[in-house]
């Protein structure tokens, strides 16, 4: 059987979508992981979003599509062109704010902030700053990262990062994960309330 999304997409996806191919940014993300992202989100109702990596704003429409209006999210990126497409499509959505800086400068800055759901889809929050990002989630909340199935566009050696990464989560005692084979390879973790 295979997957395939029924529901309607957010209003802004195909737009986005067809600009990010214009573009030539090869790293979207997923649309199977965009789905769930979104499911995910509605989860969580009054709540504070992180996404470290914006890229063009695909998985940020999937998310704030299924956000409540008592919610808010974070969205970081250091690429300004891709960024600007995502505040073309996105930037009139009162509960986002796009940030255009360095993730490792960004989560040092705001290491006091907490998140209920933090998406790291980009090197920090998942291979760098790990336990950074990490003390920034509330208990309860969700920690997703995806692209842990090889992928195409995987440099050398990358496989042997992502392993490295998941044992790494596997260590964590404030941790509970569900490591999905699935799309691209999704983690979903809840730190766990002692």
């Amino acid at each position: 059987m295979t997957a395939e999304i029924t529901q309607a997409l957010p209003k802004t996806y195909f737009n986005i979508n067809k600009v990010t191919k214009e573009s030539g940014f090869t790293m979207p993300s997923d649309i199977l992981t965009c789905s769930l992202l979104r499911t995910l989100a509605a989860s969580k109702p009054r709540s504070k979003f992180l996404e470290l990596g914006t890229g063009t704003g695909l998985s940020t429409s999937w998310i704030l599509d299924g956000m409540d209006n008592d919610s808010s999210i974070v969205s970081v990126d250091n690429d300004k062109v891709l960024l600007s497409i995502a505040d073309s499509f996105l930037g009139q959505d009162g509960r986002l704010t796009l940030i255009h800086a360095d993730g490792e400068d960004w989560v040092k800055a705001n290491r006091g902030l907490k998140f209920d759901y933090i998406f790291a889809d980009t090197w920090h929050g998942k291979y760098l700053l790990l336990d950074e990002v990490l003390e920034m989630l509330n208990e309860g909340g969700l920690y997703i990262v995806d692209d842990m199935l090889p992928q195409p566009n995987w440099p050398d050696g990358h496989q042997e990062k992502a392993i490295n990464f998941v044992e790494s989560l596997e260590r964590r005692k404030d941790l509970l994960l569900a490591k999905q084979h699935w799309a691209t390879g999704i983690i979903i973790a809840v730190k766990k309330t002692f």
